[in-house]
């Protein structure tokens, strides 16, 4: 039975250290499994403050455009009144050097008749 009681021991032994290398493994795995998780909760908190940040700035930027939209349109509206202002005032110049002229042959030295 000693020889029994000697094999019995190597395999409890064996056994023993099997499960140790296992428990051992098992706590590698839980120590990689914490790191991803928290890894993972970081990842998520990051994305969360991304999304506001870009939330944020898609508002800001939809208004700028908005903006922009209504001063293209004032300037273009500005250019154009500001054209008619100067076509009016050439014409009136216009209408000035005309009448002025009118009023210089009428108002001129008659000639004597002789």
């Amino acid at each position: 039975m000693t020889q029994q009681a000697a094999a019995l021991q190597t395999y409890n032994n064996e056994l023993v250290k099997c499960i140790e290398d296992l428990c051992s493994k098992r706590d590698e795995l839980n120590r990689q499994i914490k790191l991803e998780e928290d890894e993972k909760e970081r990842l998520q908190r990051d994305i969360r403050v991304l999304s506001e940040k870009l939330s944020k700035v898609n508002e800001s930027l939809a208004q700028r455009l908005i903006t922009r939209t209504n001063l293209d349109r004032t300037i273009a509206e500005t250019e154009a009144a500001y054209t008619k202002i100067l076509e009016s005032s050439q014409s009136l110049l216009s209408v000035l050097k005309q009448e002025a002229g009118n009023l210089s042959k009428a108002t001129g030295p008659r000639k004597k008749d002789h």
